[in-house]
């Protein structure tokens, strides 16, 4: 099988096997489904904190090399910044879209974030995936084995992220259907990424660390800025403890799983 064979055979399976496993919470009963769902918004919220701060900006900062810490410093306010202004955007479309009553308009405006962090979690997702697909690539023209072992651990990396995304987007207000075809779409973006790896390898790599930190900059401000609000909400204290203990399983799960990402 040629290289570029196995770099879409490999990106493609990774996409699907991802979604797959999030897809699995489509069979757990509507009831339980609504009592589980914040609970995976907090499980979501320290995978994305983990997969910004201890494996995208690490990452960046280790593939630009020395003396580049303060450009990707730079990419990563920019990309804050950036995705404020689209949220701002997707938020102002929303609100000039709907015309409501002030009775109801502050549950309406959460609701608009709601679908606003949806939005951000797929753009970030699908960044996050096309650079996978790129490492996966890269690995592969390096050498077949080294493909393929990065390849299984980036799967591995890849499944408590797309849980955590699933549980956002159904936390958006989106159908189960939509919510997994949307997953789906974000992680075969890994193909493209694995393309741009085989055909533009140099420039791919030269722009990869700043792409990190651009994705990581996504996820940071939608646990920050989205997910965590919503979750302050909810102020039982049994209800904040497991708050508490499913972002720390979140983190935990990134940091186990990440070492082996390399």
């Amino acid at each position: 099988m040629t290289t570029l064979a196995l770099i879409l055979l490999f990106t493609v399976l990774g996409g699907l096997l991802s979604v797959a496993f999030a897809g699995v919470f489509l069979l757990v009963p509507e009831g339980r489904r609504a009592r589980v769902l914040p609970h995976l918004v907090s499980f979501a919220t320290g995978t994305l904190l983990g997969a910004a701060l201890l494996a995208l900006v690490p990452d960046a900062l280790e593939s630009a090399g020395p003396g580049a810490a303060h450009t990707i410093g730079l990419a990563l306010v920019g990309g804050i910044v950036g995705f404020f202004v689209l949220e701002k955007l997707v938020l102002w479309r929303h609100s000039h879209s709907e015309e409501y009553a002030d009775h109801g308009a502050h549950h309406a405006h959460h609701e608009h974030r709601e679908q606003a962090s949806a939005v951000l979690v797929i753009v970030g997702d699908s960044i996050h995936n096309a650079l996978d697909g790129v490492i996966i690539g890269a690995a592969f023209l390096a050498d077949t084995s080294l493909g393929i072992v990065t390849a299984v651990a980036v799967m591995t990396h890849e499944i408590p992220q797309e849980i955590g995304d699933f549980a956002v987007l159904l936390n958006s207000g989106m159908s189960r259907v939509r919510a997994l075809l949307l997953n789906l779409f974000s992680s075969l973006t890994s193909v493209i990424g694995g393309l741009v790896a085989y055909f533009t390898l140099g420039p791919a790599l030269r722009m990869l660390p700043y792409a990190i930190a651009v994705a990581a900059a996504c996820f940071i401000y939608v646990a920050v800025a989205d997910l965590i609000p919503g979750l302050h909400r909810r102020v039982s204290p049994r209800e904040s403890v497991a708050q508490v203990i499913l972002i720390t399983l979140g983190i935990t799960v990134i940091a186990l799983v990440e070492p082996h990402a390399h």
